[in-house]
């Protein structure tokens, strides 16, 4: 089969052609507009969180892709990191992760959003979050739950 070469039917005439040609660019574009939305989101939701982040927070977001919050309740510090699923970690004494934790907002969300969401839980209402929460092994790499 030839692939530079479209065999059509003698039936279809140019003005279908044209019109063929047309709505695949408007698909096309459409596409594009819609990758570029996105890009949009997450751009924002990321300059909202930034907004959100202590001095300390924000200087570790931009040197790590991640940041540490304190348990209102517990006192305990955890790691959010920039992912989608498991990107909260309990951590002990020496840093180390305990738990791996993941809860969020409902929805397709910018990982900004997802991110600001649950350090506001975790300074706020750290039980409730922990009750939502779905937990994972501590042993496994951070990146396989990615």
């Amino acid at each position: 089969m030839r692939f530079d070469v479209i065999d059509l039917p003698p039936s279809v005439g140019l003005p279908t052609l044209i019109l063929l040609c047309v709505l695949i660019c408007a698909l096309v574009l459409e596409h594009f507009r819609e990758r570029s939305r996105g890009r949009a989101a997450e751009e924002r939701a990321l300059a909202l969180l930034k907004q959100w982040l202590s001095p300390a927070q924000l200087a570790q977001y931009q040197k790590y892709g991640h940041f540490e919050v304190t348990g209102c309740h517990s006192g305990k510090r955890y790691r959010i990191r920039a992912s989608q699923q498991m990107n909260v970690d309990e951590l002990d004494e020496h840093s180390a992760r305990t738990v791996a934790l993941c809860f969020g907002p409902e929805g397709d969300l910018p990982i900004g959003d997802v991110m600001l969401a649950q350090k506001i839980a975790l300074e706020n209402d750290e039980l409730a979050a922990l009750a939502v929460a779905n937990r994972g092994n501590p042993q496994q790499s951070p990146a396989r739950f990615a």
